[in-house]
Parts: structure tokens; sequence; C-alpha cells
């Protein structure tokens, strides 16, 4: 081997070898920072609520349905957020119902059935789906839905609990196909072989093969839509009818969570109660939306096991 072939190696490997360590430091930094902003946000949360979380009564809080953070004078305050807490679940649990098939069957054809051009405007498609500002998709649901959904069902609201599930929903499909579509392109081209050859039709691949065998993946970007719909507030705003109460039918109005934050914080004096018990609700959503987390993390662990 020539001298200078040698020098040459010798000089890469200690060039590499010298941004081998900061390269590593920074990749370390990165991940540690993502702790460290979770860490500032629960903080930040904690010191606005901390001045209500021994003054409220936990009891009504959770359970009763009235919300009067700002009587008149003379009056008590009331802080119950059962019916935020309905509207919220009864909202995401509607969008799921809508977002999760459409966004598998859109994530199963763009995958394995669509090609050429078709496949390339689908994802562009998609794309400018999930660009749409949220209160673009606010107006849809307040000028477009509501209209459609008094005519409909014959209500005098079309502002409810199924105008907010729909667009919350439509709002969720593009990050459900997005990922979804990587989960089943992700499974090995053996897995689809191994199956025709076995004569299995391209639905049965589908259900029997790409499934099971992207299940994680899918189930992944499931609990990604479902982040993006509980914690979503202008839509959720303009869509639901922001209406304190438990909805007793699918086109009553609801309010959540996200609403009431949004829509009165701006109105709250600083530093009093109502301030402060808008905070709780902050950290009533980052409990929710940290459970819904570490429940996708145990049953995707789960999954793993009995693979």
């Amino acid at each position: 081997m020539p001298d200078s072939t040698r020098k040459t190696r010798v000089n890469k490997s200690l060039l590499s070898d010298r941004f081998e360590k900061p390269i590593e430091w920074l990749i370390k930094i990165c991940g540690w920072s993502s702790l460290a902003a979770l860490t500032a946000i629960l903080i930040f949360i904690l010191k606005g609520a901390g001045p209500m979380i021994s003054k409220i009564n936990w009891v009504e809080f959770f359970t009763s349905t009235k919300w009067v953070p700002s009587p008149g004078t003379g009056n008590e305050p009331h802080y119950g957020i059962l019916a935020m807490l309905v509207g919220t679940l009864s909202t995401t649990a509607l969008a799921l119902l809508i977002s999760v098939p459409l966004g598998l069957a859109a994530a199963v054809y763009i995958s394995e059935f669509a090609t050429g051009k078709v496949k390339e405007f689908l994802k562009v498609l998609l794309e400018l789906l999930a660009a749409i500002p949220s209160i673009v998709w606010g107006f849809i649901g307040l000028m477009v839905l509501a209209p459609l959904i008094q005519n409909w069902f014959g209500v005098q609201q079309g502002r409810n609990l199924l105008n907010g599930g729909i667009v919350l929903g439509l709002m969720s499909v593009p990050l459900i196909v997005s990922l979804s579509e990587d989960a089943l392109r992700a499974v090995p081209d053996a897995y689809r072989e191994a199956a025709l050859a076995l004569g299995a039709s391209k639905w049965e691949i589908v259900f029997r093969v790409l499934f099971p065998a992207a299940r994680n993946g899918l189930l992944a970007a499931v609990m990604l839509g479902l982040g993006r719909a509980i914690g979503e507030t202008m839509a959720a705003l303009l869509a639901t009818g922001h209406a304190n109460q438990i909805p007793s039918a699918i086109t009553d109005p609801v309010r959540t969570i996200t609403a009431t934050i949004a829509a009165e914080m701006g109105e709250a004096p600083k530093n009093s109660d109502h301030y402060h018990v808008l905070f709780i609700l902050g950290l009533v959503l980052f409990v929710i939306t940290g459970v819904v987390n570490v429940v996708a993390d145990l049953v995707i662990k789960g999954t793993k096991k009995h693979v």
C-alpha cells in the first residue's frame, strides 16, 4: 500500500475521531432537550395552577357540571368540569370513529393498490390537508357542516358534538394515513411474496399479513391521531357549540377543555382565581395526554411480546 494512501486513511480516521465526540454530545443534548422542554412546560402549568390547588373543592371539580368561575358580587364561584370532560372525551371518541377507518383504508390503498401518478397525487393531497390551519377547519364546521346538520337532523343548533367529531376526525386523517402508510411500507416484501406464493389474495395479505406485522406502527398512528383530536382548540371552539352540558344526543352542543381555556384565558384577570383554575384545566389536559401516551406505550410493548 502506498504511503500516501495510508496517510490519507489515517487522516480520515483522525478526522472522524475528532468529530465523533462533539456529534455524540450534540445528539445527547437534543435527546435531553425534549425532556427539559416537557419539564419546563409542567413547571409552568404547576406554577400557574399552584394558588388554586389547595383552595379548590376537588370533589366538586370532577363531579359537578356547574362552571361559574366569575360570579356576580356576593355569589360563590363554582368550578365543575364534568361536562367538559365528557365533551372532550365524547368528541375525541367520535373523531376516532371517523378518522381511524378512513385513515387505515386510505393508507392501505396508497401503500398496496395505488400506483404511479395516482399514488403521488394522493400523497400531495394528504400533505395539503395536513397543512390546513385548524382555524380553517373550524370555519368549515361553522359555515359548511353546521347548516347541513341542521337540515339533515332538523335541529336548531348545527354546532354540536357531531359537527366537532367530524371536523376533528377529518383533521386527524392525514396524520393517521401518513404514519400508517409508513408502517405498512416497512413490512418486508418477502412477507407479501410468501403470502402470494401460498395463493393469498390482495385483501387476505392486507388483513392476515400486513396488519399483524405492522400493528405497532398502526397503533402508534392511531394514538397520535388521538392526541391530535384531544388537544385541538380553535376547531373545537367553533364547531362544538361551546355549551357546558353533558350531551344526551349526538346533536347536542358540547364544550371541550381546550376550547374553555382558549375562550376564557383572555378575559380572566391575571392572578385571579379564574386565571389560576384555567391552569388547572391545562394540568388535567396534560395528565390525560400523558396517560394516553403511557397506555399506548404499554399496549405497543405488549403486542411486541406476542409477535
